[in-house]
């Protein structure tokens, strides 16, 4: 079994065609498909951003305490 990732874009009439590339002529196959709107380019985070979350191991990372600013009525 192999998965094959294709990006295509539907037509006027909603519908989705699909041409998946086979190295098997005239062999039966079972398809499995999995439709889900494509993220736009540059929107949302990228694979893997959050894995650096907490990841700074250096003693030299000073974290300063918050300030409290009042602010006068």
């Amino acid at each position: 079994m192999s998965n094959i990732v294709l990006h295509s874009r539907s037509g006027a009439d909603s519908k989705l065609y699909l041409e998946v590339p086979v190295d098997r002529p005239d062999t039966e196959f079972e398809v499995e498909v999995a439709v889900r709107p494509k993220t736009p380019e540059g929107k949302g985070w990228p694979p893997g951003y959050f894995d650096l979350f907490g990841s700074i191991d250096d003693e030299t990372l000073i974290v300063h305490p918050a300030i409290t600013v009042s602010i006068p009525d």
